[in-house]
């Protein structure tokens, strides 16, 4: 009974049990998997049927016909049939597969809304007067309208039949958000339904606005409009406008909504400009509502202006910006009331925009077609919207947004026109005391606008905003200046404003208001200050003498005086006193210093080209010009001043500092007898018939030190004997003046002449073999003699010499100033084409011109496809400026260069800043003043026995002083010194010194003074009367070799004759 059981049975026995267990598991499993799939298959079935039986219903009651393309106009039924079938298809709806249902649904409906009174059963609005289904039926159609913006979301208007159904869903909403369309409201029941009718659909537009519907519709029109071509018509665009208002109107118009309308609606890229060009009903939808007035009281709110601020990113703020500015210019009786309102608002989206302004290119700017560097990603779709958008920011500078900003001012200035017109002439005074009381009274008349006054604080706050707006609009900088300068109104308004700021145009108030707070340009006359000078500078680069002298446009030669004066005393003061600092003066970051700097260097250009002011009225009476020129090295102050203005010193005194500069620099260098005991030097070996040839192969190459130094030259006559050199350095000057004399010379081609034969470089010299490399050279020869103070006839062409100095890179430079001097017809043309008061496109005009280039006609663009784009009347002053700027600039770009690098190389640009274009041209060839006689008699020396007091040389001086013209003299002084004009500081600094020297023989016998030859001059021994000879001169030695004549009749005509042989473009 207690037997032992065997293990293995007992193992055995609960193994089979184990496996009966996990069976009837198994069994159960499936048994209960069946039952979830025969459950999940009838399931399936049943929906199947179910969902078949729904579509066949829904299709029964939408009559949705075989055929998508069949005309559709279904059978109506009772409008609660129809919307227990939609509540049954929208059970289950799916949004890929039913689709087509649903735009049958949409049709359905809209079509049951074109039912009257007389059967209003089958409308589908009817359900509301149906209390048991009219909060499902409300449910229902917001649920309708909600899914038509859901399919608005994804479809692509691009697409036809997507544009068909973004048709279909905008008409769904439009109506059933308003009851204004409900054909059944017609009657007497519409009176008396229409008001809880309208609630309904402000409720169902809460609804809307709720969902998302902003965003919706911001999304749909910036498919449609942002693009070349627009893709709405007129009654879509003004759809979705009328339906962005709906939930303003319904809202009253409340801060919340309309700060959502601000951001989704007016912040679409031109929607304003596309709404003005296609739907006009629509524009006045939005200026009978009021929208721009409500918009601009909305962001000068604090708080609403951060929160848009802080949604909107640059470009998209620039948007805003644009329809604002295009609906106030539609709605101006608004803009007109709330013009200070406007200008701050705009102010305010300027300097939003800004933030995101970069200074460069980087990785992590874009470029922005109006901004510039861009730190954030532009989209693509804006990029097609910017040229509509810069329409409508370009309306900010169009005439009449200049008026109405302006209008304070422009008033003003009518006013004072009108008194100064009606105003009789003063009787002359009969007594003293009268003339006192009149000059008295016109003293204290001087000053008529004060700063504190509503008309400056107006005019200085919209100078503000196109201050900002130049600088944060950088790529529409230019179109901005063009804008306010062109309009003939404003320029002449800002002077009289500054010129009634009191005297010096209210220089005492600029100074005033920088001492008391220096380094501080916050106060908004400084941007009255700075607009007026870019845009005087902008509107006076364009003028060609014609206008700016005898036709006077905008402004009188007197008022040009009183301009240059009042901004060269702003810009000595502010940089004398040091109002701003100098680092910010010398990096050029002042805008105000800027601006007033570039408007007098553009007024004393031209002063120099063609004076209207007297030949003082540059320089600065508080200014010592020994003391200011030996501090600049010192002052900070007074170096900026030279860089600045140089020309508050007089010419001279800085031809003195050049002078000193160059001394200074050779001393440091070691290149003088008093710097070092043996100065460096640099000996070269030159054939007479290879002068050029030899001095380039030797001289191109050798470092700038050793062209500064001193340069010893020994000639190698024509039968290849060594000649000798004579002291006094007089072989260089030969070599350098016969060089430049070759290389000037036009037969060799590297440089051409002007009409009044005046050099400048030709643009076919590439015929000569490495013509940049001999531009480079003849640069550093010219330089070296300007270095050495050797003065040479070389008569440059103005443009030229304006390119060597790099003034032509100035903003403020144009090219159709000099234009004349190089071609005098085309100029005349140009001037003709600007002044074509017809259609310019008559003229068959196009933005290319041909140039013979030895015999071949070649075409050149003015700009990309030029030759395809015509000349109009809106681009004729761009077309004549590119084309004198290809004229004097494109065509000897690559020779200008080489030259300027080559002048450059020995003579420090720094240097050079000192001087205008035509004070340049002095510094190389000397005064224009007439022949100095006693100076030269002066500083001039004697050899072979002449001396002073001798006959002969009494007679010289006697004839060149009485019996010469002064054109006789200029051909004296180029006889001897191969020059016709004096040093510009006087004949003590005539490198080598004038001399004469009494000659017995010809040139070739003569070698030099000897004891007989002087005792023999000294005593005036001779046999007779050199009759046979003529005066001779040695050029590289400032040498006249003068015959010993016995009669100064023979003396007068043989020097005559001599002076006069020595013509044409010879420089010895």
């Amino acid at each position: 009974m207690f037997s032992k059981v065997d293990s293995t049975k007992k193992n055995q026995f609960l193994e089979q049990t184990k496996a009966l267990r996990e069976e009837r598991a198994q069994d159960k499993l499936k048994h209960d998997a069946s039952i979830v799939i025969q459950a999940g298959a009838r399931g399936f079935i049943t929906r199947r049927r179910l969902h078949r039986e729904i579509c066949k219903e829904i299709g029964d009651v939408l009559q949705i016909p075989p055929d998508p393309g069949a005309e559709y106009k279904p059978r109506l039924k009772q409008a609660l049939d129809v919307y227990k079938a939609i509540q049954k298809f929208f059970f289950i709806f799916n949004k890929d597969k039913d689709a087509g249902k649903f735009d049958y649904l949409c049709r359905y409906l809209l079509a049951s809304m074109d039912i009257t009174a007389d059967n209003m059963k089958v409308c589908y609005v009817y359900l509301v007067l149906n209390k048991a289904v009219v909060l499902p039926w409300i449910a229902q159609i917001k649920e309708v309208l909600w899914k038509c913006c859901t399919f608005l979301k994804s479809l692509k208007p691009e697409v036809h039949a997507d544009m068909k159904r973004v048709n279909l869903y905008l008409t769904m909403l439009i109506t059933f958000t308003s009851a204004g369309g409900w054909k059944i409201l017609k009657g007497k029941l519409g009176e008396t339904l229409t008001p809880g009718m309208n609630q309904l659909c402000n409720n169902i537009m809460g609804h809307l606005n709720t969902k998302g519907l902003y965003p919706v519709l911001k999304g749909l029109l910036a498919q449609g409009l942002s693009r070349t071509k627009i893709l709405f018509n007129s009654a879509t665009l003004s759809a979705i406008v009328s339906l962005s208002l709906r939930p303003l109107i319904a809202a009253n118009f409340s801060d919340n909504l309309m700060t959502v309308f601000v951001l989704h609606i007016m912040s679409v890229p031109a929607l304003l400009h596309h709404v003005s060009v296609n739907s006009g009903e629509c524009l006045n939808l939005l200026i009978t509502h009021r929208i721009f007035r409500r918009a601009l009281d909305l962001l000068t709110n604090e708080q609403s202006t951060r929160i848009i601020f802080n949604s909107l990113e640059g470009s998209y703020a620039l948007c805003l910006l644009a329809n604002l500015v295009n609906l106030g210019m539609a709605e101006l009786e608004g803009l007109v009331e709330n013009t200070q309102s406007f200008m701050s608002v705009v102010i305010r989206l300027l300097e939003s925009c800004k933030k995101y302004v970069m200074n460069k290119k980087s990785n992590l700017t874009n470029w922005h077609p109006i901004i510039g560097w861009f730190s954030h990603k532009s989209d693509e779709s804006l990029n097609a919207a910017m040229p509509h958008v810069k329409e409508q920011i370009k309306l900010l500078w169009s005439e009449k947004m200049i008026k109405i900003l302006f209008s304070d001012l422009l008033t003003y200035v009518e006013v004072e026109k009108e008194q100064a017109a009606t105003k009789k002439e003063p009787s002359p005074s009969k007594n003293i005391l009268k003339k006192a009381i009149d000059k008295a009274s016109s003293k204290s008349s001087a000053t008529k606008i004060k700063l504190e006054c509503p008309l400056a604080k107006t005019t200085c706050y919209t100078c503000a905003l196109y201050q900002i707006m130049m600088n944060t609009l950088s790529q529409l900088r230019m179109d901005i200046l063009s804008g306010l300068s062109y309009n003939k109104i404003l320029l002449p308004a800002l002077w009289k404003f500054l010129c009634d700021l009191g005297p010096n145009c209210g220089l005492k108030v600029f100074l005033d208001l920088l001492t008391q707070t220096p380094n501080s340009v916050i106060h908004p006359v400084f941007s009255l200050l700075t607009v007026f000078c870019e845009t005087a500078a902008h509107y006076i680069v364009t003028l060609d003498d014609m206008e700016m002298y005898e036709q006077r446009r905008m402004f009188t030669l007197e008022d040009y005086i009183k301009m240059s004066k009042f901004l060269n005393l702003f810009v000595y003061k502010v940089t004398w006193n040091n109002l701003i600092d100098l680092k910010i003066l010398e990096n050029g970051e002042s805008e105000v210093y800027n601006a007033a700097h570039n408007l007098l260097l553009l007024l004393y250009e031209r002063d120099c080209r063609r004076p209207y002011a007297e030949k003082d009225h540059w320089l600065h009476r508080d200014v010592k010009p020994s003391v200011f020129l030996k501090e600049t090295d010192k002052d900070r102050a007074m170096g900026l001043l030279m860089k600045k203005t140089p020309f508050i010193i007089p010419f001279s005194e800085r031809v003195k500092a050049f002078r000193l500069r160059v001394r200074m620099e050779k001393e440091s260098l070691g290149l003088t007898e008093s710097a070092a005991i043996s100065p460096q030097s640099t000996l070269i070996t030159v054939h007479r018939s290879r002068v050029v040839e030899d001095g380039y192969r030797q001289l191109a190459q050798i470092p700038v030190q050793s062209m500064k130094g001193v340069i010893r030259v020994k000639f190698v006559n024509e039968q290849g004997l060594d000649e000798a050199g004579i002291d006094q350095d007089g072989v260089f000057k030969e070599f350098l003046e016969e060089t430049i004399s070759k290389v000037f010379d036009p037969a060799l081609s590297l440089f051409k002449v002007t009409t009044e034969q005046k050099l400048y470089p030709s643009s076919t010299s590439f015929i000569q073999e490495n013509h940049l490399y001999l531009f480079d050279f003849v640069g550093k020869m010219l330089a070296k003699a300007v270095y050495e103070g050797i003065v040479v006839d070389v008569p440059f062409a103005p443009f030229f010499l304006t390119q060597i100095l790099q003034h032509n890179q100035s903003t403020m430079y144009s090219p159709l100033d000099e234009l004349p001097s190089l071609d005098p017809e085309l100029a005349k043309n140009l001037s003709y084409t600007k002044h074509y008061e017809g259609d310019v496109s008559d003229l068959d005009l196009t933005f290319s011109c041909d140039e013979d280039c030895m015999g071949r006609l070649e075409t050149h663009e003015l700009v990309p496809g030029g030759k395809a784009m015509p000349v109009t009347n809106e681009n004729k002053i761009l077309y004549v400026h590119l084309m004198a700027h290809f004229r004097m600039y494109r065509q000897i770009k690559e020779q200008t260069a080489a030259f300027r690098r080559g002048f450059r190389s020995v003579i420090n640009p720094d240097l050079l800043l000192m001087f205008s274009a035509p004070e340049f041209q002095k510094l190389i060839s000397g005064d224009n003043a007439d022949l100095d006689i006693q100076d030269l008699r002066r500083h001039t020396r004697y050899y072979g026995g002449y001396h002073n007091g001798h006959k002969v040389i009494s007679w010289l001086w006697d004839i060149v002083t009485n019996d010469f013209t002064p054109q006789e003299r200029a051909l004296f002084l180029k006889f001897v010194t191969s020059c016709s004009k004096p040093p510009l500081l006087g004949f003590v600094n005539l490198e080598p010194p004038f001399s004469v020297r009494c000659v017995e023989v010809s040139d070739d016998q003569d070698t030099g003074d000897t004891v007989g030859s002087v005792l023999k001059g000294f005593f005036n021994l001779k046999k007779k009367d050199p009759i046979g000879r003529l005066p001779t001169s040695s050029t590289c030695f400032n040498l006249l070799k003068l015959p010993n004549y016995q009669k100064k009749s023979t003396l007068r005509d043989k020097l005559r004759y001599a002076i006069s042989s020595n013509t044409g473009f010879e420089l010895s």
